[in-house]
């Protein structure tokens, strides 16, 4: 353990904490009549247990715009088949567009690219793009309950469909440009979408990409797309060439559309939204639907109440359109806030481009994953050389952050900035684990479990258990859980992955221990758990140790048991430029993990790898090399179509044959 793991590292100051949204909201809920709280755990504790009067109060205090009322909070706290805010209708992007009290010459969305100035689009501009790109959808035919599929970039573009397909009631669904054609195909053809937005081509790393040819492969493998918009993004004197079928240019699409009043279609609380997606790393990705209302409430609440976002404030996370935290980051429109749109490679054209653009932009609320941290720390990047006069707070999120991570965010970027590491996932589209600012950050440890999200560590007959590391679940429900997998008969799927294992509680499938304080600490996903000699733990504690080691780049571990009998655990390491896995460089690490976690789980053998295996959102791809190095044929250990880098593979086809002929 490292002599850091739980020292306080930052305090919001009483000024900072009675100025807090948290705070607002506590004072209203005794002047409301609801409860006086006199701390953040008398408040989570009643969040949890008066499930009904807590969500009617976040409905209240943000005033949700609806043109129809409620008739019942819940219906049932059953999961799965509870149902939220029964008879009510509103609309997500109704919301955002008309609920929030923005002159149209106020700045909505900043946007930037790989080297270039950012450029600003102002709420007015948002929203006669918005009223235009609806309207053309209207139409070509697209209404309530017709899907739209976006193979777009993080620009603004994107955000414009989106709020377009949910003003008319239509449901949104979305991959970055970065998926290839079969990744894309799995996903869409689930969903058999209507209209089929798509981009040229994207810039990465300095590099161009053209994906015209993937458009098309995608346009023709899925035949209920009737009508396919291109957003020219790579200044091609053919856009659209080599795109067949009925298509048209974005930019003439908001031209067909231009000048039209805005207009929006009620939906009911529980009308889907959008569609995201599993990784699909063993089979084929599976299509989690969300609710215009789970959703708006929960961002709300995330944002405003735990994030402390404010109307003035410019929120930023790094991502794509095809992770969840784009879904989240665009949701900052609803409390008021800026939001940044970055489209390129977060480290290119030097490794502290994005902590740059915080400065020039006035960036407030920056978010990123720990893995970007983690490079960061390698590269040697200095983030408070760049001032960061207007950053508050710093997100983390994707993995567990290292207790290394959290002392270098003090000791680089400010020692007086709010880290904010924050645990949830796609099935939520939020978090349930996160940031409180009004509570102080432990070394290595998440502040709180948030507002509404009932969470508990569970033994392995179903005990809640605090100090000890155990399954994270979910033993109330939440509005922004999934309303069900499309095209899932009966829920079998739905019910399989997050109710098999306890009846009725909700499983997410990763390791957490909760402190007597009310502190998490997520150790990585509990079904790629290491288990030796009776003793369990969760990946991220050993790549915490590996990691810290300053010749090491990346890792992954597994453990194969079985093969030849007996237990074996494998670890696999990334080395920077030059460095090669001498003896003395394997025993160094070695002894970090015996030191750090324990001698049980000092690797058999150490191997250097090229690149770690990894999903298109990014996560570590363990259970497929597992699967590999067991013996699986390929096509059934892992789903092709979902890995960011499949040519990272072949280093552990070829390690199989070693270890099959040496058996």
């Amino acid at each position: 353990m490292s002599e850091l793991e739980g020292r306080v590292l930052w305090e919001p100051s009483p000024e900072f904490a009675e100025r807090s949204n948290l705070a607002a909201y506590m004072r209203w809920l005794a002047e409301a009549g609801f409860h006086r709280f006199q701390d953040y755990s008398s408040l989570w504790l009643w969040s949890v247990t008066q499930v009904e009067e807590f969500w009617r109060s976040i409905w209240r205090y943000f005033d949700v715009q609806h043109i129809k009322e409620y008739t019942q909070v819940l219906t049932s706290r059953r999961m799965p088949g509870a149902r939220w805010f029964t008879g009510s209708e509103l609309n997500y992007a109704q919301s955002m567009l008309e609920g929030v009290n923005k002159d149209d010459s106020e700045v909505a969305i900043v946007h930037a690219k790989e080297d270039e100035e950012a450029e600003e689009m102002s709420w007015g501009e948002l929203r006669s793009r918005v009223a235009a790109f609806s309207s053309y959808l209207c139409s070509v035919g697209v209404g309530r309950g017709d899907r739209v599929a976006a193979y777009l970039p993080n620009t603004p573009e994107a955000l414009i469909a989106l709020l377009s397909t949910a003003s008319i009631g239509a449901v949104w669904s979305s991959c970055s440009p970065d998926f290839g054609a079969a990744s894309t195909v799995d996903r869409f053809s689930q969903i058999q979408p209507k209209v089929l937005v798509a981009v040229d081509g994207y810039t990465y790393g300095g590099k161009r990409y053209d994906r015209r040819d993937v458009v098309e492969r995608v346009r023709t493998s899925i035949p209920t797309i009737e009508r396919t918009i291109v957003f020219a993004n790579l200044d091609n004197a053919e856009p659209t060439r080599g795109i067949g079928g009925d298509v048209v240019l974005f930019e003439d699409a908001l031209k067909s559309g231009g000048g039209r009043a805005r207009v929006y279609e009620n939906v009911e609380f529980n009308h889907p939204l959008w569609v995201l997606y599993t990784s699909g790393t063993t089979g084929p990705p599976k299509p989690v639907v969300h609710s215009h209302g789970g959703i708006l409430l929960e961002h709300l609440k995330a944002l405003s109440l735990h994030h402390d976002i404010k109307a003035g404030h410019t929120f930023f996370w790094f991502t794509t359109t095809g992770w969840m935290m784009w879904n989240l980051l665009v949701s900052g429109l609803l409390v008021g806030s800026r939001v940044v749109l970055y489209d390129g490679n977060p480290m290119y054209p030097r490794p502290d481009a994005l902590w740059g653009l915080a400065e020039s932009v006035g960036i407030t609320h920056f978010g990123v994953s720990a893995a970007y941290i983690n490079q960061c720390m390698k590269s040697g990047v200095h983030p408070r050389e760049f001032g960061l006069s207007r950053l508050v707070q710093v997100g983390s999120t994707g993995s567990p952050l290292s207790v290394e991570g959290f002392s270098w965010v003090y000791r680089e970027v400010n020692p007086d900035v709010w880290l904010a590491s924050v645990s949830g996932g796609t099935d939520v589209c939020s978090a349930f684990v996160g940031c409180c600012p009004i509570l102080p950050v432990y070394a290595g440890e998440i502040q709180c479990r948030y507002l509404g999200a009932r969470v508990e560590a569970y033994d392995e007959v179903g005990n809640s258990i605090l100090e000890s590391v155990g399954e994270l679940v979910v033993t109330e429900p939440m509005p922004s859980m999934p309303l069900y997998f499309w095209g899932d008969e009966g829920d079998k799927k739905y019910v399989e992955t997050y109710f098999s294992v306890y009846p009725g509680v909700w499983r997410h499938g990763d390791w957490i221990k909760i402190t007597q304080r009310g502190t998490c600490i997520i150790y990585g996903r509990s079904d790629s758990t290491i288990k030796r000699h009776g003793v369990r733990i969760g990946t991220a504690e050993i790549y915490r140790a590996v990691e810290s080691i300053p010749e090491v780049l990346d890792s992954l571990v597994v453990d194969l048991e079985g093969l030849g009998g007996e237990s074996k655990m494998l670890l696999f390491v990334t080395l920077k430029p030059g460095i090669e896995l001498s003896q003395e460089l394997q025993t160094k690490i070695k002894e970090k993990i015996r030191v750090d976690t324990s001698p049980r789980f000092v690797p058999d053998e150490v191997y250097q790898i090229g690149e770690v295996p990894r999903t298109l959102n990014g996560k570590k791809l363990e259970i497929p090399v597992k699967r590999i190095l067991m013996g699986v044929p390929l096509d059934r250990a892992v789903n092709i179509g979902s890995v960011a880098n499949p040519e990272a593979l072949k280093f552990f086809l070829e390690l199989r044959s070693k270890l099959s002929a040496s058996r």
